[in-house]
């Protein structure tokens, strides 16, 4: 199987099962309405999970750009391919997407919820503060990749490696994931989000593409700051990016910290 073709097939898999997860759970008259936070979180972290399993054995199963970038910029992937790669990763979410949208079909039109049509497709965070939010998917998304790195550095019983990342993904979910609904998979959000604003969904209101930066910017930037951090601390690699990445860090946690506690401040007067 070519590599494009493979990392668009395991990033379809993962968007149809996590998509799928969050259709059962929101949208009116599914068997799985109400059901809550925690299956959405299994139901992502199995989708990343069946998706490396799909295509492990093809390419190293990225299907998220984040973890593309995070690699190259760690040494262990080669930036010539970055570009193919995220590409089929755009691709196959935005398929994945379109096969939910058509195994929901009859659900679409009596659920009066726009939001709920949306978070389908697409994040919307819980509080909606633009800076915290990135900061949010650095933080998951970091994690996402200092965990890669763990895993990588262990020896494994075959085939247990995508469980094992599929575990990471729960965990994620359910540890740092209500902030924003946890895109750190800058594909995953944007594939959805356009297949949203294309597809003839009932009432489905707006795509919000002025959020639609955060849940790409932020996963790219912890994503990488993840990889380089862990060539760092465990390697002994102190390269350039990394005193950059962490100056960066650090001005945007702080700068979101001086905004919520200034809205903190304004409140409570």
């Amino acid at each position: 199987m070519p590599e494009f073709l493979a990392e668009l097939i395991g990033t379809m898999i993962l968007i149809i099962l996590g998509g799928g997860v969050v259709a059962g759970v929101v949208l009116k008259k599914s068997k799985a309405e109400g059901t809550g936070w925690v299956l959405i979180t299994i139901g992502w972290g199995l989708g990343v999970t069946m998706g490396v399993y799909a295509v492990g054995q093809f390419t190293d199963a990225h299907i998220n750009p984040a973890v593309t970038l995070g690699f190259a910029a760690a040494g262990e992937f080669p930036w010539s391919k970055v570009p193919m790669y995220i590409s089929a990763q755009l691709s196959g979410a935005f398929i994945g997407a379109v096969v939910v949208f058509f195994n929901y079909l009859p659900h679409w039109k009596v659920t009066d919820d726009k939001v709920a049509k949306r978070d389908v497709f697409s994040t919307t965070p819980a509080i909606r503060s633009p800076f915290s939010n990135l900061v949010s998917e650095m933080i998951g998304t970091f994690v996402l990749l200092l965990g890669l790195m763990f895993i990588g550095a262990n020896e494994f019983t075959e085939g247990l490696n995508p469980l094992i990342v599929g575990l990471l993904i729960l965990a994620i979910g359910v540890s740092l994931g209500g902030a924003t609904g946890y895109a750190i998979n800058p594909a995953r959000d944007l594939g959805p989000r356009i297949a949203h604003a294309l597809l003839p969904i009932p009432g489905k209101g707006v795509s919000d593409w002025g959020y639609a930066w955060v849940p790409v910017v932020g996963p790219i930037l912890g994503g990488i700051y993840g990889a380089v951090f862990y060539n760092a601390m465990f390697l002994g690699d102190y390269s350039a990016l990394f005193w950059i990445l962490s100056v960066i860090a650090v001005i945007i946690l702080s700068g979101a910290a001086n905004v919520e506690l200034r809205k903190g401040k304004n409140s409570s007067r």
